[in-house]
C-alpha cells in the first residue's frame, strides 16, 4: 500500500484543533492542490473562499448551527458553486449575461458548479492530511444560506455549498467503519437482491452499534439504520429550491 493510499484509508473527522493558524505556505498548498482537481470541460465551475476574520469565523460557527470548530481551527475554506464569473467571461467576448441565462440557470450547470466544488474539496483534504492536518467538512453552512451570503458577500450566481475546517488536530478520534464494500460496489449493473443488501445491512449495524458504544463508554448504541430512519423522517433545509431562485438559479 503506497503513502497516498495509506492517508486515504485513515480519514477521520477532526472536531477539536489547536490554536495554531495555517502558514500562508500550507493555504497556498491547498488551494493549489484543490485546482488540480478534475473540473467538467474545463469551465472550473467553483470558488474558494478562506475566512481568517475572527467576527466572521464566529458568526459562520452560529449560522452552521454553533458548531465550535468553525470558529476554532487553523483555517476555514467555503466551497462555493461560481457561475458568476463566467458571466464576466462571456461579457469579454462582447455577450450579455441574456445570452446564457438558459444555460447558467439549468440544472446541469448547478450539479456541474456542485461537482467541481466537491471534486477540487477532497483534493484539498487529501493535501491537508497528507501534510499532517485535520479536517472537517461543514455542510451545517447550507442552514441559513440567506445569513451565510451576506456574511461571505457572495454575488449573484455563487451558492456557498459547505464548509471545511482544517488545522492541527488536538484529539484521536475512533475511525468509522464504511459500510460493505458488497453493499456499495456493483458489477455491471445494479444488483437488486435487497435481502441479501438488509443481510450486510444488518451486519455493518453491529459493528457501528460496537463502535458508538466503546467510544461512548455505553450511553450511545445507535445502530447504522437507525440513524438513518430518524434523518431520512425529518425533512430539512426545505428552503433551498426558493433561495436558489432568489440567487438566480431556479434551476430550469
Amino acid at each position: 500500500m503506497n503513502e497516498t493510499i495509506n492517508t486515504i484509508l485513515n480519514h477521520r473527522s477532526i472536531r477539536a484543533f489547536k490554536d495554531e493558524p495555517l502558514t500562508d505556505e500550507q493555504i497556498s498548498l491547498i488551494v493549489q492542490s484543490a485546482q488540480a482537481a478534475a473540473t467538467s470541460s474545463y469551465l472550473q465551475v467553483y470558488s474558494i473562499i478562506g475566512v481568517k476574520d475572527p467576527a466572521k469565523k464566529k458568526k459562520l460557527a452560529e449560522l452552521a448551527g454553533d458548531q465550535e470548530y468553525v470558529e476554532k481551527n487553523g483555517h476555514f475554506f467555503v466551497f462555493c458553486a461560481d457561475l458568476h464569473r463566467h458571466k464576466l467571461a462571456v461579457e469579454m467576448e462582447g455577450l450579455s449575461e441574456k445570452d446564457i441565462e438558459e444555460t447558467v440557470e439549468s440544472t446541469e450547470k448547478f450539479m456541474v458548479g456542485t461537482i467541481d466544488a466537491t471534486l477540487a474539496a477532497q483534493n484539498a483534504v487529501l493535501a491537508a492530511e497528507s501534510m499532517g492536518l485535520g479536517i472537517c467538512y461543514i455542510g451545517g453552512l447550507r442552514n441559513r444560506l440567506d445569513e451565510v451570503v451576506k456574511v461571505l458577500n457572495t454575488p449573484d450566481r455563487v451558492i456557498p455549498l459547505f464548509g471545511l475546517c482544517v488545522g492541527v488536530p488536538d484529539q484521536d478520534p475512533g475511525k468509522k467503519q464504511r459500510l460493505p464494500m458488497e453493499n456499495v460496489y456493483h458489477v455491471d449493473e445494479y444488483q437488486h437482491d435487497d435481502e441479501l443488501f438488509k443481510k450486510q445491512l444488518a451486519s455493518y449495524n453491529e459493528d457501528i452499534s460496537a463502535y458508538y458504544r466503546e467510544r461512548t463508554q455505553g450511553k450511545r448504541t445507535h445502530t447504522w439504520t437507525e440513524i438513518i430512519a430518524g434523518k431520512m423522517t425529518k425533512p430539512v433545509r426545505m428552503y433551498m429550491k426558493e433561495f436558489l431562485k432568489s440567487v438566480k438559479i431556479p434551476l430550469k
